[in-house]
């Protein structure tokens, strides 16, 4: 009997576009957890000036990412569309926020492995098959009121 993995993660070199400059390496990590089948989570491991490491997380629809390898998807904070730089095929990932905006470009090779592995963890469709829907909407309707 085969298992499927429970989560997938990879981590791979984004690079940050900077206008007038040359791109800058950026540490990230995608991840992808059965227990929030519908989404990805990007880790992006940033530099501080007393030489640790900040971690910023970005949590989206997997299905936003997915579309993203072939064709311009999202609205408002998170878009994704192909490209190529210097003849390499990239995927660019636009985030903003109230804090700013970044934009990202991830190989594509790299990505479409690590959606390839989600897929093959919960194929397309299947999402909700990994849903407790009671639980989720116990969690809603008996949450306590945040003080």
């Amino acid at each position: 009997m085969t298992t499927r993995p429970t989560s997938v993660s990879s981590e791979l070199q984004f690079r940050l576009v900077v206008p007038g400059t040359s791109s800058l390496p950026v540490r990230a990590e995608l991840r992808y957890d059965v227990l929030d089948p519908y989404a990805v989570s990007v880790a992006f491991f940033t530099g501080s000036p007393q030489g640790t490491e900040d971690v910023v997380e970005w949590t989206f629809a997997r299905q936003l990412l997915g579309d993203g390898v072939a064709r311009a998807s999202g609205e408002g904070d998170v878009q994704v569309w192909p490209s190529a730089v210097g003849g390499d095929a990239v995927v660019c990932l636009s985030l903003s926020s109230p804090s700013g905006r970044a934009l990202f470009e991830v190989p594509l090779r790299a990505l479409v492995d690590f959606l390839s592995r989600t897929y093959a963890t919960v194929p397309t469709g299947c999402e909700s098959d990994h849903v407790d829907l009671d639980a989720e909407l116990a969690l809603l309707l008996w949450a306590e009121p945040e003080t």
